[in-house]
């Protein structure tokens, strides 16, 4: 799976998560709570969304480092080829 792919899967899950965010407005570095406005419970939920779809388990120390689509992309990468 490449990063484009990943990418398109973590912008899918946010929309998911929060349906009034288009994934076409979001930047690669948007924060999920402060720029996308994603509290704790949606965090929550899209890190679940991500270990369902992608059987990737995120621990919540863990969570800064998925907090821009670009951070997730690298996170994510690094666990799938690790």
């Amino acid at each position: 799976m490449n990063d484009s792919e990943i990418r398109d899967i973590v912008l899918s899950e946010i929309h998911k998560v929060a349906p009034d965010i288009d994934p076409a407005d979001v930047s690669d570095d948007d924060h999920l709570q402060d720029d996308l406005e994603l509290d704790s419970m949606d965090i929550l939920s899209l890190v679940t969304a991500l270990h369902e779809r992608l059987g990737i388990s995120i621990p919540e120390a863990e969570y800064p480092e998925i907090d821009t689509p670009a951070k997730a992309v690298r996170y994510l990468a690094g666990k799938i080829t690790g």
